[in-house]
């Protein structure tokens, strides 16, 4: 879809908010234009009148960069004006101006003062140049001037002034919501990268274990397996070619595994994904492992109850586990005893062995994963996960997963 161009307005906007200092020195620079156009030609203004208006006017290049030093400038220029000039200069716009920038930049005693300042300004203006009032003689004929023009004067400065410090405070309103929003949108993006990168980390969590359950199962069965074709390769070839059997199909079902596990990270959505093993599938476990040497035995108690999948891939998983550490670690001659109690709010799962590997497997393996992995597939879905040595010898894996997750 194409992008509409941006209008030559908005652009010129964009510029203009992104230079502003540049602007406060354009302006500046054509307010001082301006009175040497209206006011060059004639003889109104003297040198005095002149380096006046250029001390009132030059600060407003550092209204929004500096606005309390420059707003001090133009306080000190304009008691001098009073002391020195008899006439009202138009460099006076600088005041207002100042105000506005007080209110909008500073700080808020800052704005404050800047609001009193314009105030008692616009009265000493009002009765030094529309009174008659003159510091180096004294006051004139004040009532022959008019009080009311003093007080209407005086009072329309001071209307000027206090809508200038109004605008101001609603452009200070306006800077603090543009702050907030900024402030919120970068904790928004902030919380959105951690929470990718959350995911990414569980991801990779759920992965390893996964691999670890597959390749750590498959290759304890393809060892018992061959430790026992060896053996019986001299005595009884058709065991030999037995367990040859079974390592060929314990390879291609841990093949199997393995593609359709890493298919999760390839792109696209044609991909087909083979059905997560449940609790239903730990006989044929059993039975595989059955067929690798082990003598284990399966006991169910209770009538099975719906479970939700993950739940029943952690049971899967955890039986599997078990299975492979005594494997690994029980050593020839051992019993192991799987059971499978479903309970009125959780299934139990317990695998039991009599073999002498406790010491070995209560300590994780080099990649970090078995018996820690195993409690965390527990915790995930609300459940619980206990380990250790048994009275009289061996070690028992004991976890608890609930039908239903607690909220």
């Amino acid at each position: 879809m194409p992008v509409e161009p941006t209008p030559p307005l908005t652009r010129l906007a964009d510029r203009l908010r992104a230079r502003p200092f540049e602007v406060d020195i354009a302006l500046a620079a054509l307010l001082g234009l301006g009175l040497l156009a209206l006011f060059g030609a004639t003889a109104s203004y003297g040198p005095t009148e002149w380096l006046l208006s250029a001390g009132l006017l030059a600060p407003l290049a550092w209204r929004r960069r500096a606005p309390v030093p420059a707003a001090g400038v133009v306080v000190v220029t304009g008691l001098a004006e009073l002391l020195l000039s008899d006439q009202f200069l138009a460099g006076n716009v600088a005041a207002p101006a100042m105000v506005y920038a007080l209110a909008a930049y500073g700080p808020r005693w800052a704005a404050r003062a800047g609001l009193g300042a314009g105030l008692v300004g616009a009265g000493l203006a009002a009765l030094r140049y529309f009174g008659g009032y003159s510091f180096s003689s004294g006051p004139a004929d004040l009532y022959g001037r008019g009080l009311l023009e003093v007080v209407v004067t005086a009072g329309g400065i001071g209307v000027l002034v206090l809508a200038s410090w109004s605008m101001g405070m609603v452009r200070r309103g306006r800077l603090q919501r543009e702050a907030a929003l900024r402030e919120r949108a970068q904790l928004l993006e902030l919380e959105r990268d951690q929470e990718l990168r959350l995911a990414a980390s569980t991801e990779r969590a759920r992965i390893a274990r996964e691999m670890h359950d597959v390749v750590a199962h498959s290759l304890s069965v393809v060892i018992a397996q061959a430790d026992g074709g060896r053996y019986a390769g001299r005595t009884d070839p058709e065991a030999a070619v037995g367990a040859l059997e079974q390592i060929s199909s314990t390879g291609r079902q841990a093949l199997a595994d393995m593609r359709s596990l890493l298919g999760v990270l390839r792109e696209g959505d044609a991909q087909q994904f083979a059905p997560q093993p449940d609790v239903a599938a730990v006989p044929a476990l059993v039975e595989d492992v059955r067929r690798s040497g082990l003598d284990v035995d399966l006991l169910t108690e209770g009538e099975p109850v719906e479970m939700a999948g993950g739940a029943q891939l952690a049971a899967y998983r955890i039986v599997q586990e078990s299975l492979t550490n005594v494997l690994k670690h029980a050593g020839p001659a051992s019993r192991a005893w799987v059971r499978l109690q479903w309970r009125a709010d959780a299934l139990e799962v317990s695998v039991l062995d009599d073999g002498r590997g406790a010491a070995a497997m209560l300590a994780p393996d080099g990649n970090g994963q078995g018996v820690i992995g195993m409690r965390e597939r527990a915790v995930l879905h609300g459940g619980r996960l206990e380990t250790g040595p048994r009275h009289g010898g061996g070690f028992g894996v004991h976890a608890v997963l609930p039908y239903r997750r607690r909220r």
